[in-house]
């Protein structure tokens, strides 16, 4: 792995190359289920790959950029069939402007972008040049750590302005405030009727913009919600499932299993067996 461009004197960011990455760690380590408290922005150069964020797998084709925020679950498959280049990193390396507009921390934003041709040769420039000035170090630490910042500011923006593949219409205030409602108190209630006193509006009003805007009742919405984080836990923690449930807000193992079984279809023990075997 490249060395982080702080030295321990200020916030992450580290530029990998996919061939690098396969030369610096075990290929089932590599292969594993891992959670990380960095942004991972994954582009191609050549070759074809998939990675999955948060058990969805998603292809990747060379120019297409794929954006992994801090705490979602990723997990490479194929990385032997391409080669493009990796940047990880922390939220506050970003100056506070760009990190409002390219809404840095939310968890919502689409994962994959896909840039036209003028996009791309815009993307690959900037890429370049940050790749460049990360490498060198000719420059006093103050001033290079201004100018990657800078540098990565112009990819994350030109990246958060690309459109998202099958991007839908623009969600009702109503339901931004019940996602993000979620998203806060997801482990201390799951009954739609907290969420609805919470924000003062009716569960049949929640309801009705949850569906025009995720497709699912409210009531799923925030179930999806609690089972991703389980799913997280125990993909990438030793956690017992029933400490798990316990963080969830479950009053016994039992309930939390039940509530895991009816919703995934396997048991939460399951899960994590599957999440951790080795792909042939």
């Amino acid at each position: 792995m490249e060395p982080a461009a702080h030295d321990g004197r200020g916030p992450s960011i580290e530029i990998v190359t996919l061939s690098r990455l396969r030369a610096g760690g075990d290929a089932p380590a590599l292969t594993r289920p891992f959670r990380s408290d960095l942004h991972c922005l994954l582009t191609l150069s050549s070759g074809a790959m998939r990675h999955s964020v948060d058990f969805t797998e998603h292809a990747l084709n060379p120019g297409q950029w794929l954006w992994a925020r801090p705490g979602q679950v990723q997990q490479w498959s194929g990385l032997d069939q391409a080669e493009g280049t990796v940047i990880r990193f922390a939220t506050d390396f970003l100056d506070p402007d760009t990190a409002i507009g390219v809404c840095v921390d939310d968890p919502h934003a689409p994962v994959m972008r896909v840039p036209t041709a003028e996009d791309h040769a815009l993307l690959r420039a900037a890429t370049t040049q940050l790749q460049w000035e990360h490498s060198a170090d000719r420059l006093p630490w103050d001033t290079r750590l201004q100018v990657l910042r800078h540098l990565l500011a112009v990819l994350v923006l030109r990246i958060a302005s690309l459109p998202a593949p099958q991007a839908g219409p623009d969600p009702s205030e109503v339901y931004l405030a019940f996602r993000d409602a979620v998203e806060r108190d997801f482990a201390n209630s799951r009954r739609l009727s907290d969420y609805a006193e919470a924000l003062a509006y009716s569960p049949r009003t929640l309801s009705r913009a949850t569906l025009a805007a995720a497709g699912i009742p409210a009531k799923e919405f925030i179930d999806r919600r609690v089972i991703l984080e389980a799913k997280r836990m125990l993909a990438c923690s030793p956690i017992p499932a029933a400490r798990i449930g316990e963080r969830l807000g479950f009053t016994s193992a039992t309930n939390f299993n039940k509530f895991f079984a009816q919703r995934t279809g396997t048991t939460p023990i399951a899960f994590r067996a599957t999440a951790h075997k080795q792909p042939t």
